[in-house]
């Protein structure tokens, strides 16, 4: 750290929650609160000490509840704003999550997943939050989930998660797993000037004129509370104006479309993969987090023993690359897919890879798959 509190440039060795914590302080993060939570604690451990050491704001709050809530009305009050947590306080906040949509509230979410349901292992990894990422709160909508599987995407990605955030304003959640948050490993930050950084759009009209819910490229400019703006924001349908409308269904029509197609049109911008040695895989190994680690290992040996594998590593899990998937259908023989659950994203696989043969590798508990695992499944399915 220098004098100042800000963490140096260069190589450092840290787990992945404190890189986390970081990268959302590089990324002009003013506001945390959450309550602590196995595997997610470290982040918000971390931030009640940098945050006041630089001049920013850390609040433990009473439960998730309230701490999603915070969440909301510091980033309606201008700040970049986040909170951390596991899977069983991930479920307390899918009502709020709900609200900052329907509010278009930027604001980043990190959901270090363990094993579930309930309780479950809160100590051991699991990838079993995927589909309630995106399905987990009420009615239609869109929302953005990133996955890391090093350190140094922990970092990375949390800064992306913010930028999305503020772009699209739509709560982005940083979906990683218990193992990649708390794994130590070599990451590099980079120069301040080399580092991408996004705030949301500001109104260029006059308070008179401010329409707070009115698209510009279907994403509204955000004012802030205290900035000279009165206006209404309401988790009911509401027009432009954010005046409710509950009963006209042409409002519910109009509101709710915009909020999905902010991404849906977007995909492009927002999607990331990773892709190795596709362009002649007979086979192909879909993997995200932690498994995608084994996962290069298993083709890398598969190629050298002649099979021709690779690996699509998604990073971006919401939206679903389903354009990428489809594309490696329509060349490999098999895909497989890798997770540390019963059958999750390997859904959205089979329905994007259509007559290609998807074959599911399911594994639960305190250890994640191994190379061979995958090596063994990619062989026989070669």
């Amino acid at each position: 750290m220098s004098k100042k509190g800000v963490l140096l440039t260069g190589a450092h060795f840290m787990n992945g929650d404190i890189a986390c914590a970081e990268g959302a302080i590089v990324a002009g993060c003013r506001f945390f609160a959450g309550y602590p939570i196995t595997p997610a604690t470290e982040i918000a451990e971390h931030l009640s000490e940098r945050m006041p050491e630089i001049g920013r704001i850390y609040i433990q709050m009473e439960d998730e509840i309230a701490s999603i809530a915070a969440v909301i009305g510091a980033s309606y009050a201008g700040l970049k704003a986040m909170t951390a947590t596991s899977g069983p306080g991930f479920s307390l906040m899918q009502e709020n999550i709900g609200l900052a949509i329907m509010t278009e509230t930027p604001c980043v979410i990190v959901d270090i997943m363990r094993g579930g349901p309930s309780t479950g292992q809160p100590t051991m990894p699991g990838q079993q939050d995927v589909m309630q990422a995106r399905w987990g709160s009420h009615g239609d909508y869109e929302i953005i989930a990133l996955a890391p599987s090093s350190v140094q995407e922990m970092f990375d990605l949390t800064i992306d998660a913010f930028n999305l955030a503020e772009t699209y304003r739509v709560p982005t959640l940083l979906l990683a797993d218990e193992i990649v948050a708390h794994m130590w490993e070599k990451i590099v930050i980079p120069t301040a000037e080399k580092i991408r950084i996004v705030n949301r759009k500001k109104p260029n009209v006059s308070p008179e004129e401010y329409l707070p819910f009115m698209p510009d490229d279907l994403v509204p400019p955000m004012a802030c509370f205290g900035e000279g703006y009165r206006f209404h924001a309401t988790g009911l349908t509401h027009d432009e104006h954010g005046y409710p409308k509950t009963s006209s269904s042409e409002v519910q029509e109009r509101l709710v479309k915009r909020l999905c197609e902010k991404i849906r049109r977007n995909e492009d911008k927002i999607m990331r993969v990773e892709e190795v040695m596709l362009d002649d895989a007979d086979v192909v190994v879909v993997a995200y987090g932690i498994v995608a680690r084994a996962a290069l290992s298993a083709v890398r040996k598969a190629r050298e023993m002649g099979i021709k594998a690779g690996l699509l590593r998604l990073i971006t899990l919401w939206p679903f690359p389903q354009n990428h998937v489809a594309k490696i259908a329509g060349s490999a023989k098999r895909i497989i897919v890798p997770e540390m659950n019963c059958g999750q994203l390997v859904r959205e696989v089979e329905r994007a890879a259509k007559e290609t043969s998807v074959v599911f590798l399911s594994k639960l508990g305190e250890e994640p798959h191994t190379p061979m695992e995958i090596l063994e499944a990619i062989r026989r399915n070669s």
